[in-house]
Formats: C-alpha cells, sequence, structure tokens
C-alpha cells in the first residue's frame, strides 16, 4: 500500500478562492468588504514571515488589511488600548495578535481583551467554551483546515475512531471537539500516554500536533488510516536544515491510506482559513448567513 498524499496547497489555494469569490459577492450586495487586522509585537524573525504572509493573502482576497507593527518594549496598557480601539472600529471584523508576545505582555490578558466576535484564531474563552458546548463559535484556524481535508478526504466522519496526539489549546483540545461534533469516537494521547503505539494502532484518523520529530513511526499505523501531520520542525540532516513533521513520512506512507506531508500539507490551510474565519465573522456582524463551505 502507497499512501494518497493529501495536496493541503492545493485545497487551500481553492478555499482561498472561494474566500475571494464571497468577498466580491458581499462588496456587492453590501458595498463593504471584510477587514482583518493583524497586529505583531518585536522582531521575531519567523513571525514576521507569517504576518507578512497573513497580509498579502488577505489582500489577495480583496480584503481589507490593517497592519500593527509594535516595537518590542511595548508595554501590555499600549496593546491593550490598540485592541480596544481595533474592537470598536467598524471596519474591522478580525483581529489576530501574532504569537509568541515579548516577555512583558500577559498573552492570556491580551486574547482574553479581544471582542470575541472578532476573534478569527478562535482562542477566547468564550468561543472556547461555545465550541466545547457544540454551539456556534470562531474555530481556531489550524484544527478547521484539518476538518476540511478530513471531510473532503473521508466524506461523513461519523462512527470513525479518532486519536489526536497532542492536548494543546491551539490545535489538541479544539481538534477533538470538532471530531466529537463529526460523531466519532475520540482519544487525546499527550506526554503521559502509557502505549502510545497502542493507542496509534486503533486510530482510522490519526491527528499529531507535538512539536516531536517523526514521534510516530509508519509500523504503529492502522493499515489505511488518514494521517494528518500538524507538526513542522526544523531539523539538520546532511548538513541541510530541512522541515519535518511529528510523523515518519516515508514510513508511514507504506501503511496508511492518506497522509499530509510536510511541508506542504496541514499548513497551508492555516491562514485560508484565517481567511475564511474573517468573512464569517463579518457575515455575523451584519446578520447575513453565512457562507457555506468557509465555517464548520
Amino acid at each position: 500500500m502507497t499512501a494518497r498524499v493529501i495536496d493541503g496547497r492545493a485545497f487551500a489555494a481553492d478555499l482561498r478562492t472561494r474566500v475571494r469569490d464571497e468577498v466580491a459577492r458581499l462588496a456587492d450586495s453590501t458595498g463593504q468588504t471584510p477587514g482583518l487586522a493583524v497586529v505583531l509585537v518585536g522582531e521575531d524573525a519567523a513571525s514576521h514571515v507569517y504576518v507578512r504572509n497573513k497580509v498579502r493573502q488577505t489582500r489577495e482576497a480583496g480584503m481589507q488589511s490593517h497592519e500593527h507593527q509594535l516595537p518590542a518594549e511595548t508595554s501590555q496598557e499600549d496593546l491593550l488600548a490598540l485592541i480596544a480601539r481595533l474592537n470598536a472600529d467598524p471596519s474591522v471584523h478580525g483581529i489576530l495578535v501574532q504569537l509568541p508576545l515579548p516577555a512583558q505582555i500577559d498573552t492570556h490578558a491580551v486574547i482574553q481583551a479581544i471582542d470575541p466576535a472578532k476573534d478569527v484564531d478562535g482562542f477566547h474563552i468564550n468561543n472556547v467554551g461555545l465550541l466545547g458546548t457544540g454551539q456556534k463559535a470562531l474555530v481556531p484556524c489550524t484544527p478547521l483546515g484539518c476538518l476540511m481535508l478530513l471531510r473532503a478526504e473521508l466524506g461523513s466522519l461519523e462512527g470513525r475512531r479518532a486519536l489526536v496526539v497532542g492536548a494543546s489549546n491551539i490545535v489538541g483540545k479544539p481538534m477533538a471537539q470538532l471530531l466529537l461534533a463529526e460523531k466519532c469516537t475520540v482519544a487525546i494521547a499527550h506526554s503521559r500516554t502509557r502505549d502510545l503505539e497502542a493507542e496509534v494502532r486503533q486510530a482510522e484518523i490519526l491527528i499529531v500536533a507535538t512539536g516531536v520529530p517523526g514521534l510516530i513511526p509508519g509500523h504503529w499505523l492502522r493499515p489505511g488510516a488518514v494521517v494528518l501531520d500538524v507538526g513542522i520542525n526544523r531539523v539538520e540532516r546532511e548538513g541541510k536544515e530541512v522541515l519535518v513533521g511529528d510523523v515518519d513520512f516515508a514510513s508511514a506512507r507504506k501503511v496508511a491510506g492518506a497522509i499530509t506531508p510536510v511541508p506542504g500539507g496541514v499548513g497551508p490551510m492555516t491562514i485560508a482559513c484565517l481567511l475564511a474565519n474573517t468573512v464569517t465573522a463579518f457575515a455575523r456582524a451584519r446578520g447575513l448567513p453565512e457562507p457555506a463551505g468557509l465555517t464548520q
């Protein structure tokens, strides 16, 4: 068996096209376009790359991009004041504060200061609670992207046995909630799981988000499983720095039914879903029907 490689880049490109078409339709019908504000504090090199990509793709989708780059010494008070202004700005429908933040700023306080209706990262406790209780929420972008890929690959997920490896607030926990809502049988594994191999062997759907390179070897997998590898790890091989996932791709591809590569799998879906969430937030703010295929 050789697994089908799930092309996240192609799926994300299609989603961005659907977002762009919906933005154009909204502009024609309302005279307005969704606006996304991205706030970057400090000089973290990776964060600057991420923000540039987000800004570029926001503009390509025909949306308004509001960029705020603040120095590393910015106080928490000043950052919270900016968020308050963005909360009150009717042209801003989504707010994203790029993480990590400098040490003098309380990340939790900043996330909770964002208007939940504009929290397109889906990290505010209101959205976390709504998702956990099966209500309408803004969903974290990476899990939402994973769900879209799974639906495209499998159709209905009902009744399938799923394992999420990694219990972070950003990926693992919301991913499990989304799978529960799809009526999967869901388990979460983490650093204290006693027999991870035994858990992996049962999974028809496997989502791995641990930040541990090559944690899951192919011989652990259930034959035919669908594997989504969220990990992005920089490692040195033959004197070169390369990106690898949390799953050993070469051996896993011999056992899985379908698998995402790293890079080019789950990663491209994150920004595409950020744009989709912003369109959803715009529609909800104006009491409009939510665009089909862009939300959970």
